[in-house]
């Protein structure tokens, strides 16, 4: 296994910059991401600050606790305990079976970056992942993607969920999640892993009663030996942490939306799409309404003074709310801008892992973040993983093609051409011929039927049609047969698409961890974790 380094464009403009540090972009952060120097100002920012190190880390040491655990998890946590020590955090929702790459891409970030800045910085770093337990769209967490006849098949576990409830609430029905889970595993094609896959899928499930869960278990099973720390932010314990945090965004829900979206004018006037979408009348927090079963988003009526549900579904004074974030603070919940705001109060950060679209959107809470005198922390670009197995790198080398090019745009411009060159040039000429005089042909008809009975002008364009599209079929018949001719290279580079671009997106948003844990063990992810990666904001691929 090894790994290499290529240039490519993000995913969106506003993060291209971002991994060039232009001056455009600059102004909406307040770290760079790339100057040891600012570690150096976030460490001292952040001893000035109070954070709860103690009582998150006894959370955390309890909400871990029916997980997977290693001494390296118990070291962790005795580190976050320490008055000097921070975190590098970031997070993604509850996938079934982890979700897409990238999943894992993050959390192999937010570990190794970890380690480094503790060797740099001389002072106890910690990796934690933050599970968005609290998120409510079911339909973002509940498929894989499986490759099947040379294309992209989306797999759905069958089980619905009727409301807006919390990932966190979501129950599994074992037996139903086990047949679904073994039938995707057994689809990606039997190998010498593929039964120790099943055996170790059915023991995380055995385990697991919620979504949350099963992805908590997988996760923490694959990377517990690396000290890694999670936290589900839909749990109702880690609630009891931040119903001070939710009073102060109740006293300050106004101010919140306002420098929202004050800076996110600043980042349109340059000429950037906005990415949150925030009415003027936001209230930045969701309530959860249990008779209802459902999680409702709380916007301000000023005209009554009151926070409503759209719809007048719920409603509660200044003063009910903040009763129920000191009494209830399980009923409450943040939306995705009040979320950073809690990550930040709560944790000591030394540097938060986003990807693409995270980058776009912490721009925009620069200003919230300063109403509270705090900064942005540090904002590093996940590393972006491509995985090439040998089969796909001989297809590339044998079709001739830039490994980069196809990464950025897939194989469709270099096959084109390919087509394009082994087309019969005289079958063309003969049909494209055929059409012109069939026209003119009719041009003649037609002036002959507009002499003798106009009303048969429909039915004569009508039958034109009819034989234009029988010759269409004929020369796409005989296309075809050229194509068939040289169908080997046409797989070849439909294989490429698939591997690296599948449905013309990166393959880390497509495909699922499971299909190379199939293919090379459970022992990939030791050996993803001893490459040397470095944050420099290139793309790495690595070869299997």
């Amino acid at each position: 296994m090894e790994i290499f380094h290529l240039s490519l464009p993000a995913t969106n403009r506003f993060a291209s910059e971002y991994l060039q540090q232009t001056a455009t972009i600059q102004p909406f952060f307040h770290y760079p991401f790339n100057q040891p120097s600012a570690d150096g100002e976030r460490l001292a920012e952040l001893k000035n600050r109070p954070f709860p190190r103690n009582e998150m880390a006894e959370y955390i040491e309890n909400f871990m606790a029916h997980f997977p655990t290693s001494s390296r998890v118990k070291t962790s946590l005795e580190k976050l305990r320490h008055p000097d020590s921070v975190v590098v955090i970031g997070g993604q929702q509850a996938g079934i079976l982890t979700g897409p790459l990238y999943t894992l891409h993050k959390v192999i970030s937010i570990i190794k970056l970890a380690e480094q800045k503790e060797k740099e910085l001389n002072v106890p770093v910690v990796p934690v992942f933050w599970i968005a337990g609290e998120d409510h769209d079911y339909q973002e967490v509940n498929h894989v993607f499986l490759p099947m006849d040379q294309k992209v098949d989306k797999w759905i576990y069958p089980e619905k969920v009727q409301h807006k409830k919390m990932v966190s609430d979501i129950d599994l029905y074992k037996e139903t999640c086990l047949s679904w889970a073994k039938n995707v595993i057994e689809n990606f094609g039997e190998t010498e892993h593929t039964n120790t896959l099943l055996d170790f899928v059915g023991k995380q499930l055995a385990m697991s009663n919620t979504f949350v869960d099963f992805f908590a278990f997988i996760i923490m099973e694959l990377f517990k030996d690396y000290g890694l720390l999670i936290v589900d932010s839909g749990d109702r314990e880690l609630r009891q942490l931040e119903k001070e945090w939710f009073k102060k965004q109740i006293h300050h829900h106004d101010s919140i939306t306002h420098s929202l979206l004050e800076q996110q004018q600043k980042i349109s006037q340059k000429g950037f799409p906005i990415t949150l979408e925030v009415s003027e009348n936001a209230a930045n927090l969701f309530y959860y309404d249990q008779e209802r079963n459902e999680r409702i988003l709380l916007e301000f009526d000023r005209h009554n003074d009151r926070f409503m549900g759209r719809n007048g579904t719920v409603s509660f004074s200044k003063e009910d709310l903040l009763q129920l974030a000191d009494e209830q603070p399980e009923k409450l919940s943040n939306n995705v801008v009040t979320r950073p705001l809690m990550q930040e109060w709560l944790f000591p950060t030394i540097a938060f892992i986003a990807g693409p679209g995270e980058i776009s959107y912490w721009a925009e809470l620069k200003l919230v973040f300063e109403h509270f005198g705090i900064k942005l922390p540090p904002i590093v670009p996940r590393l972006n993983i491509t995985l090439l197995d040998r089969s796909t790198e001989t297809d590339l080398a044998e079709l001739n093609l830039d490994l980069a090019a196809v990464l950025a745009r897939g194989t469709e411009h270099e096959k084109q051409r390919f087509l394009e060159s082994i087309k019969d040039q005289e079958i063309d000429s003969l049909f494209t011929t055929a059409k012109e005089q069939l026209h003119q042909q009719y041009k003649l008809i037609e002036a002959k039927t507009n002499e003798l009975d106009k009303g048969l002008l429909p039915l004569l364009e009508k039958n034109e049609g009819r034989i234009r599209k029988q010759i269409d079929f004929m020369e796409k018949k005989l296309e075809e047969s050229v194509q068939l001719q040289h169908q080997v290279v046409l797989n070849k580079f439909a294989r490429v698409d698939l591997a690296l671009r599948p449905d013309g997106f990166p393959q880390e948003r497509i495909w699922n961890v499971f299909y190379y844990l199939n293919l090379y063990g459970l022992a990939l992810i030791e050996d993803l974790m001893e490459l040397p990666f470095v944050f420099d904001g290139t793309h790495k691929v690595i070869k299997l």
